[in-house]
């Protein structure tokens, strides 16, 4: 059994191919100069709170000082890291309150039926135009948003994140849905099909996602995994990975938890994910990135309708999207890569969403996420319930 050990560690990258192995290797985690005085961190002109930021926060009043920035998220991603949560609320004087979800669609949720109940909320930018829509979040002003220059033009402007002219994502971190592997037991090569290799017959991990694993299925078959055309194609691969899988992973710590408890050698995962099992938790998790391609995707941060505290929620993105915080999380914890260009450079050359994530070959032949129909969510929804009834036969 793999043992679980709670420990930073560097990062070792090796490549072959398209494929990129995230390794655990000795040594202490790496450190940005930026995090040897924290008191300093908000500080700093690059940062957030700049002192004039501060006092304008000291003239907020007693009610600002005695708020609350209530946060909607994926629990451990990012933004409840106990430093960063720490780190904000010395220099802001509110209180980060955190509820968790494990899909978009329970996000929606909670939004839809808890209104006024939470002030940040993390939307995948394919969800970004129907939480809009449905009226769920509100149009951010990047003026409030002093980070908001440093963001990567390609993905701060991404028309996902914007509903009838105004913005309401700010682009936060991007990355892929790929395939991690145990470093022990597995040789990768650069190719999709070790889903479907019978050397790991019951021994594959799959997310128990509809669009996620029809998306898989179209990659392998060359499809565009937004729009496929051939969903007869797309079943038959499905059916075939019946002596291949052997559980499903809903969230990071079930991931963790399975692979753990031995549960499987390949499976499906994210990369910033696969880079914090690596790195904060000291498993040999390696992550490939198949020459047919991956799924990528970028996560913005909104303000939703009826928040509480939309100042205070400004200003939790601000941090959020800073080099201060991002540069940490990546070095520490692991995180996906930033949408800001000032935090990417301010990693170690040798990192992995420096190094890798912008390689462009590397990189060449991801299929990004888009909006999806609910015409088209259904229809997923049904060839995947379909195949699960098929491989419980």
């Amino acid at each position: 059994m793999r043992l679980l050990a709670r420990r930073n560690r560097s990062v070792a990258l090796t490549r072959s191919g398209t494929h990129v192995s995230v390794v655990a290797t000795g040594g202490a985690a790496k450190r940005h100069p930026e995090f040897d005085k924290p008191g300093d961190k908000f500080m700093r002109k690059t940062g957030l709170l700049t002192t004039a930021a501060l006092a304008l926060v000291l003239t907020a009043g007693q009610a600002a000082a005695d708020g609350e920035v209530r946060v909607l998220n994926w629990q451990g991603y990012g933004t409840d890291e106990a430093w960063a949560v720490a780190d904000f609320e010395a220099a802001t004087g509110y209180t980060v309150v955190h509820d968790y979800f494990n899909s978009e669609q329970e996000m929606l949720t909670k939004l839809r039926t808890s209104p006024g109940a939470y002030d940040v909320v993390l939307i995948n930018s394919a969800f970004t135009g129907q939480a809009a829509e449905e009226g769920l979040i509100v149009a951010i002003d990047p003026s409030t948003i002093t980070n908001f220059d440093d963001l990567a033009p390609g993905l701060r402007d991404a028309a996902d994140l914007s509903y009838d002219g105004e913005i309401y994502g700010v682009a936060w971190t991007w990355g892929l849905t790929s395939i991690a592997y145990d470093t022990t037991e597995v040789e990768p090569g650069n190719t999709i099909e070790i889903l479907w290799d019978p050397a790991y017959a019951g021994r594959v991990g799959l997310r128990d996602d509809s669009v996620e694993n029809v998306a898989f299925a179209a990659l392998a078959t060359g499809q565009d995994m937004n729009n496929p055309h051939d969903l007869d194609a797309i079943r038959e691969k499905l059916r075939a990975l019946k002596p291949q899988v052997r559980t499903y992973w809903a969230s990071e710590d079930e991931w963790n938890k399975e692979f753990t408890a031995d549960s499987f050698d390949v499976s499906t995962y994210w990369s910033g994910s696969a880079l914090r099992s690596a790195t904060a938790f000291d498993m040999p998790v390696g992550f490939m990135i198949p020459k047919e391609g991956a799924i990528a995707w970028l996560d913005g941060l909104s303000i939703a309708t009826d928040a509480p505290n939309p100042e205070g929620a400004a200003m939790f993105i601000d941090y959020m999207v800073s080099p201060e915080h991002y540069v940490r999380w990546d070095t520490e914890v692991g995180a996906p890569a930033s949408a800001s260009t000032a935090a990417m450079n301010q990693l170690p050359e040798d990192a992995f969403n420096r190094a890798v994530m912008g390689d462009p070959e590397a990189t060449a032949n991801l299929q990004f996420m888009a909006p999806l129909s609910d015409e088209q969510r259904e229809t997923f929804l049904e060839i995947w319930t379909e195949t699960k009834v098929y491989f419980a036969e």
